[in-house]
């Protein structure tokens, strides 16, 4: 490796230059149009930094992308630790590209609640997918956001349909309500199941078994082969007990192998056969608007929260209140109310 002190001073200086040289909203926009992934990584890099000046920049480049057509299809890929996502992701996303698809992964990261960081190690775990040129992969960190769920992986998914990706995968860690968030996002809910784990037992969680358009039954393979069998079987009993779904369609239950590669191209059909039912009843469209509409009111709600917390009369009032909470001199729910009230007498 070349060390820094054999390259000229001027040389270095125009390295450190470039590197701080920032690239306009125009120019992001006509990479990602161009289907630069370097570009489009800067781009998702500017949407999800907090600082205040970028968040126009950002809006702008998220304004052009959204004026472009694009005929993507979203999938949200989730199930428990251990389930195997992202070695279903990479085979899935290889058989994808092998079809002449263009795939984005957007890859949710668990963000340490004591350290604040991330491994950010997608790329290492898909190292097959990172290498392919129809491929882009974007791990991101989950940060506070609800439920493990990238607090711009709304926005990021329209960058990466504006850069001519047909199909976003977007993965959530599998934790807590990520179920919930990454299903107001995407078009197709894909909930991956274990056989032989007692996982059969967690088909009887009412709500991630509404949500699933499909569930997997993956690992299937080997000795396992017969208990992913029985599996299936006790999934698709279970599905019968749920009312029917607005759209109308039917939750499949399939059996896969991420590392023998079978069952991809059933789930693959699936996926078709769903975009193409409810393209047909209107009900795709349909559901697109109504996401928008909800992303629209949970941004409001969040611009709302950051507001008040960096009012200082908020800050202070607050303090206050929680020695008193502490010092149980009031309770927690008058406390609030005590807060609400002091700030919009401020309003």
């Amino acid at each position: 490796m070349t060390s820094d002190k054999n390259i000229p001073t001027n040389t270095i200086s125009k390295i450190k230059a470039l590197r701080k040289q920032e690239v306009s909203a125009e120019e992001l926009t006509e990479g990602i149009f161009n289907g630069n992934k370097t570009q489009l990584a800067k781009a998702i890099t500017l949407l999800e930094s907090t600082h205040p000046s970028h968040y126009e920049k950002a809006n702008t480049v998220i304004e052009k992308c959204l004026a472009k057509p694009n005929a993507s299809i979203r999938i949200g890929i989730t199930g428990v630790p251990g389930v195997g996502k992202s070695s279903f992701i990479e085979t899935f996303g290889t058989y994808l590209t092998s079809l002449g698809k263009k795939v984005a992964v957007l890859a949710v990261d668990p963000t340490s609640s004591l350290s604040k960081g991330s491994i950010l190690g997608d790329k290492t775990r898909m190292q097959e997918l990172s290498k392919d040129p129809n491929a882009f992969i974007r791990p991101s960190p989950s940060g506070t956001s609800l439920g493990g769920v990238a607090r711009k992986t709304r926005e990021s998914i329209i960058l990466c349909e504006a850069a001519g990706y047909d199909v976003i995968l977007v993965e959530t860690v599998g934790v807590g309500q990520s179920e919930i968030a990454v299903h107001s996002m995407v078009d197709f809910f894909l909930l991956l199941k274990l056989s032989g784990a007692g996982d059969e037992l967690q088909g009887i969680k009412r709500g991630i078994m509404e949500m699933a358009d499909a569930i997997a039954i993956n690992k299937a393979d080997g000795s396992n082969l017969e208990k992913a069998e029985l599996a299936a079987t006790e999934f698709s009993r279970a599905l019968h007990l749920y009312p029917p779904k607005a759209n109308g369609w039917i939750p499949k239950v399939l059996k896969c192998s991420a590392t023998e590669n079978t069952g991809i191209k059933e789930i693959w059909d699936v996926v078709e056969n769903f975009v193409q039912q409810n393209k047909e009843n209107g009900f795709f469209d349909k559901n697109r608007k109504t996401q928008n509409k909800n992303w629209f009111l949970q941004t409001v709600d969040e611009h709302i929260k950051q507001f008040f917390h960096q009012k200082e009369s908020f800050k202070n009032a607050q303090i206050a209140l929680l020695k008193d909470i502490d010092d149980n001199k009031i309770s927690p729910f008058y406390a609030a109310k005590l807060l609400l009230d002091q700030i919009t007498k401020e309003l």
